[in-house]
This record gives structure tokens, C-alpha cells and sequence, in this order.
């Protein structure tokens, strides 16, 4: 039995944002290991015979660990053949893609890397914000809330110290430490906004300042999964906002 693994992206949400390639890999696969956080929809590609198989980490519930999640995606290649494990948005982007990758290649098989259109730049842009803009940011920082500890990860403590825009994911739980260090840098008058469930119907998103972000998020019981924009960028939304609101108390609407 030939064996082989692909890690493939599934996109930030939409299944229309799933690429061609990465819809090509999960048709041919013989077994698929999914995450907890892709949109089950795009499933539908597998053939009927293929193997699948849950095994995405989510907070507060029950989860496989690394350790054995690599184990399965062996068993399951040296069983089935043709393997697909399938991640939330890019592999390599906060996905321990690549710890899977060499975990893969030490057992001497191939694998292939099919790259996923990521949230850190789809979410904001699905919500008209753009991550860079002339004049505005110059660059953008992706970052992770969190260390392997579970504590407030040592970048943000950079980021808040520059200007450019802050993409954090998995942050909505440290929002109050967040909040607080940019606040001791003297700049609660930022703009920020929290997208949940970002290109999904069921998506919600609010805007403000690191002044008002946290009572905003509590009023409107925004949950994990969800990104945060941090940065000047986010006040180019809120610009689009006010003027919808002119634009319908114009016409009467």
C-alpha cells in the first residue's frame, strides 16, 4: 500500500474559501483527520468510503493531544493509505503544521503541504479592514495570545511599543491583559475590533478603543473563536460604518 500525508488548509470558515487544490487532496483521500474548528461543510467533497475522523483541540473540551494526534495520522496512513489532515485556515500558521510534518517524515513518508487562505487577513478583510493601508500601517504582526505555558505570550509585550497592525488570534480569554498592557503604554485611545466566527453566517463583530473593547465584548458575549485587529486600520471600519448609518438616515430607511 502506497502511503501518504497531506496537510491541508481549510480557510478561515467559508467553504467557498476553500482552494481548488485543497478540494482535490480531500476528494482522493482514504482517511481525513479534521480539526473541531473547520466548517464540517466542505466534508462533502470526501467520497463515501473515505475514513473520518475528529480531532481538533478546542477550550474547555475534551481534545486529542499533539502527541496523539501524530500517532493517529500514522495509524491511519499505514491503514488506509491516503491520508488528509485537515486544519482550520493555514497549516503553518499557528496550526503545529510543521511538528506534524516531521513527525510524518520521520517514519519515511511523503507529505505534502497544501497552504489555506488564513484568518488573519480574510477575517478583517471580510470585514472591509484592511490589515495594511497606505498611510495608515506599513506592515501587520500575527501573533498568538498565548505561550506553550497558557501565558500572555512575550510578543505582544513588543507589538504594543510599535504602531503597525496587531492580528491576534486565540486572544478573546486575555483580552483584560491585552487591554491592560497597551493602556500602561498610554494608548487606550486605539482602535481595535473582535471578529467571531469570521466569514461565517453566523460571524459578529465589534468595534471601539482599548478604552471600550472590554465592555463591549461582554455586552455582546463575544466567544472564542475570534480574532482581534488592533491598530489604526480598524478606524477605516468604523468610518464605513458611520457612513451606512448617514447613508440610511439620508434616505429615510
Amino acid at each position: 500500500m502506497n502511503t501518504k500525508v497531506t496537510l491541508v488548509g481549510a480557510g478561515p470558515g467559508d467553504p467557498e474559501l476553500l482552494t481548488l487544490k485543497a478540494i482535490n487532496a480531500i476528494k482522493n483521500a482514504d482517511a481525513i483527520l479534521y480539526d473541531a474548528l473547520i466548517n464540517k461543510a466542505v466534508l462533502k467533497y470526501a467520497k463515501p468510503s473515505a475514513i473520518l475522523m475528529c480531532v481538533g483541540k478546542r477550550v474547555g473540551k475534551h481534545s486529542f493531544k499533539q502527541e496523539e494526534i501524530n500517532k493517529l495520522i500514522i495509524d491511519h496512513a499505514f491503514n488506509y493509505g491516503n491520508v488528509v489532515r485537515l486544519k482550520g485556515g493555514d497549516p503553518f500558521i499557528f496550526g503545529r503544521g510543521y511538528e506534524e510534518l516531521e513527525y510524518v517524515e520521520s517514519f519515511g513518508m511523503k507529505v505534502e503541504v497544501v497552504p489555506g487562505i488564513s484568518s488573519s487577513f480574510a477575517v478583517p478583510a471580510s470585514q472591509k479592514i484592511p490589515v495594511t493601508h497606505r498611510g495608515v500601517s506599513q506592515s501587520f504582526w500575527v501573533l498568538t495570545a498565548t505561550n506553550k505555558n497558557g501565558d500572555l505570550s512575550d510578543d505582544i509585550k513588543l507589538a504594543v511599543q510599535t504602531n503597525t497592525t496587531v492580528v491576534i488570534l486565540m486572544g478573546v480569554n486575555k483580552l483584560s491583559e491585552i487591554v491592560k498592557m497597551y493602556k500602561n503604554q498610554n494608548k487606550g485611545d486605539v482602535p481595535v475590533g473582535i471578529i467571531q466566527n469570521g466569514t461565517l453566517k453566523s460571524e459578529k463583530a465589534i468595534y471601539g478603543t482599548l478604552n471600550t473593547i472590554e465592555q463591549q465584548k461582554s455586552k455582546a458575549n463575544i466567544q472564542a473563536p475570534a480574532i482581534i485587529i488592533i491598530g489604526e486600520v480598524v478606524a477605516l471600519k468604523q468610518e464605513v460604518l458611520i457612513d451606512e448609518i448617514s447613508n440610511l438616515n439620508y434616505y429615510g430607511n
